[in-house]
């Protein structure tokens, strides 16, 4: 160890065991590699190739530069790979949790034409892109789950401490009780005595579903089917997955990566079941001698508009170009469905809470009105 600080450059002054898996000397939680880290670094490494900068230097800078932990024992092992002999994309290669395959293939491609700037430049670009996607995603998905958990914990509440408190002066009422009055009784007894089933049971198939997946691959096909079935969500996943296969493909033939291979790498960003076998034929008619606009149009997943735009690009000769503008299209996509999921969910879920209030005062104070047109005064 000591010999290799000292081939890096440095000087060994102090050293002491981690007391913890994944924590410092000092108990401090050494911090996660995050999606912005490895862009500073790309980033950092295209300033340095386009200053003409030598490579070993521009890695060692960022080494002894970043403040992340973890980030600096990872560009300590690549510095030492790369001064032994190693290229870059196999000392990268060296750490897949933080360099995927995507990237990797990107770095060879540079390697491979000598331009390593335009990887460097179209790994930004792309992990810009997936920083701003996985925002969108997140808020796709967590605003409706945190709303909807507002909701359900109010109506438990509601159901379960505050009905029930009323409900038992209209018992006494000795009268006989409309429908909606004893519907609400029955709902509150049974979120009484069972709310911890209405909290438990979405955990439960959660897990249940996650066993199943992991169990069959049939079942798994068969959920992931109907998930895109589904009416909102449905859709949205459908977009947001062929914004990212698209996404991927651009920037992989942009930097020089043949098609096949290119078709291959992004199809290693599909994770639905059901989207994977349909974009998995795009590989099989390119590879089968089919045009590239063809075979998109034979998956059935890609627009009209997108297949004309391909074919375009395939007859100009601008295919890459056009590929830019297909990822520019589907985010937008991605990004209006998600604003229009947001909009749609929160009148849904306020009309579902006023509906709520609505049955609770009905079936409340219709029995105490009816009483009161009973008394003979």
């Amino acid at each position: 160890m000591h010999n290799q600080l000292q081939s890096a450059g440095l000087e060994l002054i102090s050293c002491s065991p981690l007391k913890k898996k994944g924590k410092s000397s000092f108990g401090v939680n050494l911090k996660r590699i995050k999606i912005r880290d490895i862009i500073q670094f790309f980033i950092h490494m295209e300033q340095m190739q386009s200053a003409g900068v030598p490579l070993l230097d521009g890695l060692a800078d960022i080494r002894d530069t970043t403040e992340n932990d973890r980030m600096r024992d990872v560009m300590s092992d690549v510095y030492r790979d790369v001064s032994e002999g190693s290229s870059l994309s196999e000392a990268m290669a060296k750490h897949p949790k933080i360099f995927n395959n995507l990237y990797i293939s990107l770095i060879k491609a540079g390697e491979d034409t000598g331009d390593l700037t335009a990887s460097y430049r179209q790994l930004v670009k792309y992990l810009k892109w997936v920083d701003a996607m996985q925002s969108m995603i997140r808020k796709a998905t967590r605003y409706p789950m945190i709303v909807t958990a507002v909701v359900l914990l109010t109506v438990i509440v509601m159901m379960g401490y505050v009905v029930p408190q009323i409900v038992g002066f209209i018992k006494n009422l000795d009268q006989e009780l409309p429908f909606y009055t004893t519907s609400l009784i029955a709902t509150s007894e049974f979120f009484k005595n069972y709310w911890w089933g209405v909290l438990g049971a979405p955990i439960v198939i959660f897990i249940i579903v996650k066993i199943l997946v992991k169990l069959s691959d049939e079942m798994a096909y068969r959920i992931d089917a109907l998930i895109l079935r589904m009416p909102v969500a449905g859709p949205l996943i459908r977009k947001i997955t062929i914004a990212r296969y698209a996404q991927t493909f651009s920037a992989l033939f942009a930097a020089g990566v043949d098609v096949i291979n290119s078709l291959k790498s992004a199809r290693n960003t599909v994770n639905n079941k059901a989207m994977l076998d349909a974009l998995e034929s795009v590989e099989n008619y390119v590879q089968a001698g089919s045009p590239l606009s063809e075979s998109f149009n034979a998956c059935g997943e890609f627009p009209s508009m997108v297949v004309r735009m391909l074919k375009i690009g395939e007859e100009t000769g601008n295919l890459s170009g056009v590929l830019d503008q297909v990822s520019e299209f589907y985010t937008r996509d991605v990004d209006e469905a998600v604003q229009g999921l947001i909009a749609m969910i929160e009148p849904a879920l306020t009309g579902l809470l006023g509906g709520m209030i609505l049955w609770i005062a009905v079936a409340v104070f219709g029995p105490i009105y009816a009483s009161f047109e009973n008394i003979d005064f």
